[in-house]
């Protein structure tokens, strides 16, 4: 039976081994914030004590200054209508430069932290948590086969095809988001190979640029937390500073915007922002934390207030889902008032019966050498170093304890 892991060949196999809204987001920092400078930090929600791997860690970051854009994926690239041939030039010569990372220790616990230009430095989040799933997964789980990958999805598409309906499945969206957390590069591979070739439902595509090139799907994504985060120094007043993401957002893509992120505040912030100018020109809105249910029906009685019909918008479910009662639950409670589709990462990419999935996260810091949060709908879920700026933030924003 076939290993899970390569050891012949690098953890991150291709510069767009990558979440494809680190395209999306990296040509609307290269156009509008070229000169911003970030910093970002691991944040190790495991317990689990994850130093006796900084070296090989250290080592594959390292590997990532070889990685450099293929003539065949730039062609992809210049074909997609969104994507602009000066930023597409600037992929052509990009490197990415290991000297802004630094990998060590503290408080008895891996510590990684990467400071530089925005541009340059955000590419390193997806690939440094693959990386660090992936070499944990190797020493905890040695064994594991593809095989067993495959097993516990076609496990999954039975328990859907016993649970839903023939004619919910031809309207249940899924698309796979697993790159950060996956077990191996080949266990992702082969999740979206079989996700492609069996899945019952509706498979929209990966997340990840390079594998859903290579199998020929599409790739997912728009944007991410540090886009809003970012505006908290970048932009105007705080309490401006999604309007400003938005509409930069809107200057970017203003044809093809795509769904916003609702939760780097909360949603009380963003359904104050999310007014019918942006509301009419995005596709939808995207969960990542809180209640599911909740949410979506105030989204939805905010586009009927806005005098739009939820059925010409999108919900996009992407926090902590299974291919399972979670989701059904969810696509269940909103058919036929507004279309509905989902994300769905660890579950599909380290989802194998007996494997514990390592909880990491690696999230932006500082913008400009000045503190940015992220709070979201859910307490467990905030991020933010400096708690004087995080209450500021919460009083400006008006969020509740």
């Amino acid at each position: 039976m076939e290993s899970v892991y390569d050891l012949s060949r690098p953890i991150v196999r291709s510069m767009y081994d990558q979440d494809w809204y680190k395209l999306t987001m990296g040509q609307a920092i290269y156009h509008s914030y070229a000169s911003a400078d970030s910093e970002w930090a691991l944040r190790v929600r495991s317990k689990e004590d994850l130093t006796p791997y900084i070296h090989e860690i250290r080592e594959a970051i390292e590997a990532l200054q070889d990685l450099q854009s293929s003539p065949d994926m730039l062609r992809h690239l210049r074909g997609i209508s969104y994507l602009k041939h000066d930023y597409i030039d600037y992929l052509e010569d990009f490197r990415l430069k290991p000297r802004f990372v630094k990998v060590g220790q503290a408080n008895g616990q891996l510590e990684i932290r990467a400071r530089g230009p925005w541009v340059g430095v955000s590419p390193f989040e997806i690939m440094i948590l693959a990386i660090v799933s992936e070499i944990r997964n190797r020493h905890v789980y040695p064994e594991l086969t593809l095989e067993q990958v495959r097993e516990g999805l076609y496990r999954k598409f039975d328990w859907l095809q016993t649970n839903a309906t023939q004619e919910e499945l031809a309207d249940f969206k899924v698309a796979e988001f697993g790159t950060r957390r996956r077990i191996s590069f080949k266990a992702q591979e082969e999740v979206v190979k079989t996700m492609k070739a069996d899945f019952p439902g509706v498979f929209v595509g990966s997340s990840n640029a390079h594998i859903a090139r290579e199998l020929g799907v599409t790739a997912i994504g728009t944007q991410a937390h540090e886009w809003y985060q970012a505006h908290q120094q970048t932009g105007p007043r705080l309490i401006d500073s999604q309007t400003a993401a938005m509409n930069a957002w809107i200057k970017e893509y203003p044809d093809e915007p795509g769904v916003m992120l609702s939760d780097c505040i909360n949603q009380d912030a963003f359904l104050k922002d999310f007014r019918p100018y942006f509301a009419k020109l995005t596709d939808g809105a995207r969960h990542d934390s809180g209640n599911p249910l909740v949410w979506g029906d105030r989204m939805i009685e905010h586009y009927k207030s806005m005098r739009i019909d939820p059925m010409t918008k999108t919900l996009v479910f992407s926090d902590g889902l299974n291919l399972g009662d979670k989701a059904l639950q969810i696509y269940r409670h909103f058919r036929g008032r507004i279309k509905v589709s989902f994300g769905i990462g660890t579950d599909l990419t380290n989802g194998v019966e007996g494997v514990k999935p390592l909880s990491i996260v690696m999230k932006m810091v500082t913008c400009q050498g000045q503190p940015v949060a992220k709070i979201s709908d859910e307490p467990s879920k905030s991020q933010c170093e400096s708690p004087e700026y995080l209450a500021y933030l919460k009083q400006v924003f008006n969020v509740k304890e």
